[in-house]
């Protein structure tokens, strides 16, 4: 079995946390986060990252290198961004999907190979800690399990599980 632990970085301003985004992120490890882990990955944004760095503080783990996999974030953030104003706040990805259904379906796929690849990289009993963006989170989960999750808050995380080769969804926590 392994775990993967997929969190929506908190609150940001551009590329970096805001105050209240370090502070949440903080909260959230002292609250939610179930170390020890094996890996922590970043999509490479620097959000994701700055946040990756203060959840291992935290758990003290900071001799577990912070890796990149940019299989975690899609190219078309712009269009992303577009579909998903378009299907109003707070909307889930079959909203989205009514709006660009292409978008969706290919991400979708993407990205579950992005967090499938996370999974194959951890030896068997390990679990990693993910921080990426949202609706991309949800569409991983989807690409890698079938399953739709409700769309994650600033800070909220969906846990991923593979067992025998069949993934599910986990439990979803968050900071509201």
């Amino acid at each position: 079995m392994r775990t993967v632990d997929l969190f929506r970085h908190t609150d940001s301003d551009g590329d970096a946390l805001t105050p209240d985004g370090i502070r949440a992120a903080e909260q959230l490890a002292r609250a939610h986060l179930t170390p020890p882990y094996n890996a922590f990955v970043s999509t490479g944004a620097a959000r994701a990252t700055q946040m990756l760095e203060i959840l291992r503080r935290a758990v003290n783990q900071e001799d577990v290198p912070i890796l990149e996999d940019r299989g975690l974030r899609s190219f078309v953030e712009d269009r992303w961004r577009d579909a998903a104003k378009a299907a109003g706040k707070g909307a889930d990805l079959e909203a989205i999907r009514d709006r660009d259904p292409d978008l969706v379906d290919h991400e979708s796929a993407l990205l579950g190979q992005g967090l499938e690849r996370v999974f194959k990289q951890l030896p068997d009993g390990a679990r990693a800690l993910v921080v990426g963006h949202s609706p991309t989170n949800e569409a991983a989960v989807l690409g890698l399990t079938g399953s739709l999750v409700a769309p994650l808050g600033k800070g909220d995380g969906v846990r991923v599980i593979e067992k025998d080769g069949r993934y599910t969804v986990g439990e979803v926590v968050g900071l509201a």
